[in-house]
């Protein structure tokens, strides 16, 4: 026979009962599908919004985009115009399949591959930046779409 040393908490009261109340109304009002669709948004807006500084009409890649990633970037092991192509392709695709809730743990794990690339080789000091987008697509990654997604609608686990 084992013992426990667990005790049993004691039934909130004043304070405590209040505080737990609110705790979960909050929890009521951030479901999971809520919090996975705002995230989903949330990064597909910084990522598209930068594909569209690379293009020129629909999709052009710009002469300005190959200078970037030849002159700033300048990532290890993919030749500038390679890595031009590749960025702009991603930050245009994977937005979009994010918004529909399409392959959005793929999505959102490309995206974090992506922040990881620019904060190790680009720009290292942009932390506080790429540590608050790699939370929203961890969370992605980690607990998928969401029931208002495409995902949901096709059984994409």
């Amino acid at each position: 026979m084992t013992t426990s040393t667990h005790f049993p908490t004691p039934p909130a009261t004043g304070p405590r009962l209040l505080l737990a109340r609110l705790a979960d109304t909050a929890t009521w009002l951030t479901p999971h599908s809520l919090l996975a669709l705002v995230n989903r948004v949330a990064i597909a807006g910084i990522f598209w919004m930068s594909a569209r500084t690379k293009v020129e009409g629909w999709f052009t890649i710009s002469d300005s985009a190959y200078a970037l990633f030849r002159d700033e970037y300048k990532l290890p092991l993919l030749p500038p115009e390679l890595a031009a192509q590749m960025a702009t392709v991603a930050e245009h695709l994977f937005p979009v399949l994010l918004v529909l809730g399409l392959f959005t743990r793929l999505s959102a794990l490309a995206l974090l591959g992506m922040t990881l690339t620019i904060q190790l080789f680009v720009y290292p000091d942009a932390w506080p930046t790429h540590l608050s987008w790699a939370g929203l697509m961890l969370y992605l990654v980690g607990r998928g779409a969401g029931s208002v997604s495409l995902d949901r609608v096709l059984g994409i686990r």
